[in-house]
Order: structure tokens, then sequence, then C-alpha cells
């Protein structure tokens, strides 16, 4: 009678030739990490000559545009099965009005982060900033070329802009460690985010889409970015 000796699963099996295979690294947020989702709201209502929006802590509040609804409907579909453990939104009506289709899809109350909220332009502030930048107003000219939201009357500086929202999206971060979370927020909050986190030029990732997603990982003092700009949810034309 033959004996059947048993295999050890703890001792590798001898093959001729056998290498070992090293396979591409994949990333995993590291533990303790907050995995931070950063969504534009939707576009928000046109500016008009010789009207402002209705104003909040010095800050244009226009509501959402009948396609900013559309958006926010998207990324709520987008987003209904991620394991998001927060929603977090800025003193603007605009983000709440994003942030609510997912906010119902997943029964979880939004909790404002106000110093996400988008840059203070001062004089240019309730919409005049738009038709400053499309007549191309020199201030306007000034601030692109030299990256410094400060060359527009009365607005904060790109140095301020950073250090608030830096400090927003770590309050975050300390709150949801091992976390993911979504924070609906403005197209220059997310500029200063990537830049921060990437150590870009400031300006590099102004222009995010509405609606898009952008997603940064923070982790023992350092920002990870992972992606930006994603639209593959909306209807893009």
């Amino acid at each position: 009678m033959k004996t059947v000796v048993p295999i050890d699963p703890a001792t590798p099996m001898k093959r001729p030739n056998m290498t070992r295979e090293y396979r591409q690294h994949v990333f995993h947020a590291p533990a303790g990490a907050c995995d931070l989702l950063l969504i534009r709201h939707g576009e928000s209502e046109p500016a008009r000559p010789g009207m402002s929006f209705p104003m909040v802590d010095g800050h244009g509040d226009p509501a959402l545009h009948d396609n900013g609804h559309i958006q926010a409907r998207q990324v709520g579909e987008r987003l209904k099965s991620a394991p998001l453990a927060a929603l977090y939104v800025t003193t603007l009506r605009r983000t709440h009005q994003t942030a609510a289709p997912l906010a119902a899809q997943l029964r979880l109350t939004p909790v404002v982060e106000a110093d996400l909220r988008e840059i203070c332009l001062g004089d240019w502030d309730g919409g005049l900033y738009r038709i400053k930048a499309l007549e191309g107003d020199p201030a306007f000219r000034r601030a692109s070329e030299l990256q410094e939201w400060g060359e527009i009357p009365g607005a904060e500086t790109t140095a301020q802009l950073h250090a608030r929202v830096a400090a927003g999206l770590w309050r975050i971060a300390e709150r949801h460690p091992d976390q993911r979370v979504a924070a609906f927020v403005h197209g220059g909050v997310i500029g200063a985010a990537m830049a921060i986190a990437t150590g870009a030029q400031p300006f590099a990732f102004n222009g995010a889409a509405n609606g898009s997603i952008s997603r940064i990982v923070l982790s023992d003092g350092h920002m990870i970015a992972r992606g930006f700009n994603d639209c593959s949810h909306l209807d893009v034309a």
C-alpha cells in the first residue's frame, strides 16, 4: 500500500524554472486616511448686467440653473451606491441644491463646512466677475497671469484662499479616518485643493466642470491627488 504524505500549505511547492512574480502596485488609502470626493456644484443661474445675485457674507449666492438641477441628479445617480460616511456642503445654496438628490438617496443630512466656500471676489462678487472675465478686464488678466486672486479689487489673496481651504479639508479628514466622504464645493476650491495636493501652480487646476468629481486622500499631514474632473456621469455636449 502506497503511503500518501500530506502537503503542508505553508511550504511552497517546488516547480521547475519557477520565478517570483512582482505585480504592479495597486493604490490603497493609508490606514487612518480620509478619502474625500470633491464635487463641484451644478451650473448656477446666469449673471445679468446691472443685477446682483443675493449675497451671503460677502459672497454671491445664486441658485442652480435648470441644467444645474439635472447635473445634481446625475451626481446622485452616480454615487447612490458609494460607501459614503458623510456629505458636506458650504454656506452657499448652490452646493446644498446639488447635494440634495444624493442626500435623499443615502438618507444623510449634509454638514456645512464654511471654509470650503467659494473665493471671495470682493468688488466683483455677486455676478460681476463673470462679466469682467468675459470682457477681459485688465485686473482679470493680471490675476490670470500672476495666478493671484488678490489682483481683483477687494478679493481675498490666493494665499488666503489656500490657507482656509486646507483648514477646511483637514477638519473633515480629522472627523473621518478610514472613511470616504463627499464635499459639494466650488470650482475655485477644487482648484486650490488640487494645487495644494500636487504642488502645482495655484491656477493649474482651475476650471473643473459643473457636477464633476475630483478626489484627494488625506493622511498624516499629506494630501494625495487621486482624480480630477471626472465627468463620465454627466451629459456633456
